[in-house]
C-alpha cells in the first residue's frame, strides 16, 4: 500500500545493505532532531520575507519574486528528494529554505489582510500535529490498509481538483464555489484539511517501520522532509480556511 505523502512510498525503505549498527541506521529520535533542523532552516527565511514584505509597507511585489522561487524551487528539490533519497541531507535542508520563503510571503500577506491568522494557523498546525501523533501512539488511529487507501483516494482527488483548477485558471475560468467563503468553500477546506492531518499518520507508520527495519541513516533526513512538506501542506490550508470564516 502506498503512502497519500508522495514523499513516503512502499518502497521506500526497502532497500539493500541497510546498516546493521545502531549509529548508522535511521531512528525515531533522529527523525524528530532531523525535523527541528528542517523547521528552523524554514523559519529563517520565512522571517527574512516576512521582514522584507513590512519594511515595504505591505508592496505584495516585494515578496512576489521570493515566493515563486520559493514554491518553484521547493516543488523542483521535493521531487529530485523523492527519486534520489541519498541526497536528503543536502537537498531537505535546501527545500526547508525555499518553502520558507514561500511560507514567509503568503503568511505576510494573509496577515496584512486578516491581523492575528498566522498565529492562528501556526497553532492550529502544530496542535494537529501533537495531536495526531497522541491518537497514533495510543493506536485509537491505525494505519491499516483501509485507511491507507481512503487516504490516498482523498488525497488523489484534491491533487486533480487543484490541478484542474489551475489549469482553468489559464484560460481566466475560475472556480468560485471551493474557493470562496460560502458552504461549498469552507467545507471543502475543512475537508481538504482533514485529509492533510490524516496523512501524517501513514508518515507515523512508514517512519517508525523504517527505524524498525534499521533503514540508512541518511533516511532520518528523508522522513523529517516527509513530515515538512505534509506540514507545510497543512498550514495552508489553514491559512485559506481561516481566510474564508474571516472573510464572512
Amino acid at each position: 500500500m502506498r503512502s497519500s505523502n508522495p514523499a513516503l512510498q512502499d518502497n521506500t525503505f526497502r532497500q539493500k545493505n541497510y546498516a546493521l549498527s545502531e549509529t548508522e541506521s535511521m531512528t525515531v529520535a533522529g527523525v524528530v532532531n532531523k525535523t527541528g533542523i528542517l523547521l528552523f532552516c524554514a523559519l529563517l527565511t520565512a522571517g527574512w520575507t516576512w521582514i522584507r514584505f513590512y519594511q515595504s509597507h505591505g508592496n505584495v511585489q516585494a515578496v512576489y519574486p521570493w515566493m515563486m522561487i520559493g514554491a518553484i524551487g521547493g516543488l523542483i528539490l521535493a521531487i529530485t528528494t523523492v527519486f534520489k533519497k541519498t541526497w536528503a541531507p543536502v537537498t531537505a535542508i535546501l527545500y526547508a529554505l525555499l518553502e520558507g520563503f514561500f511560507i514567509g510571503g503568503i503568511s505576510s500577506i494573509f496577515e496584512k489582510q486578516f491581523p492575528g491568522i498566522v498565529i492562528q494557523a501556526t497553532a492550529l498546525t502544530f496542535g494537529t500535529l501533537f495531536s495526531m501523533l497522541a491518537l497514533y501512539q495510543t493506536g485509537i488511529i491505525r494505519a491499516t490498509e483501509n485507511f491507507k487507501l481512503g487516504v490516498i483516494s482523498a488525497t488523489g482527488g484534491i491533487f486533480i481538483i487543484y490541478l484542474v483548477t489551475m489549469v482553468l485558471s489559464f484560460f481566466n475560468i475560475n472556480v468560485p464555489g471551493i474557493y470562496g467563503n460560502g458552504m461549498i468553500g469552507i467545507g471543502f477546506s475543512l475537508f481538504v484539511v482533514a485529509i492533510a492531518a490524516l496523512n501524517f499518520v501513514i508518515d507515523f507508520d512508514f517512519i517508525e517501520k523504517g527505524a524498525a527495519q534499521g533503514a540508512p541513516k541518511y533516511m532520518e533526513w528523508y522522513g523529517a522532509f516527509a513530515l515538512m512538506v505534509t506540514l507545510i501542506w497543512l498550514y495552508v490550508e489553514f491559512l485559506r480556511l481561516l481566510s474564508k470564516l474571516r472573510d464572512r
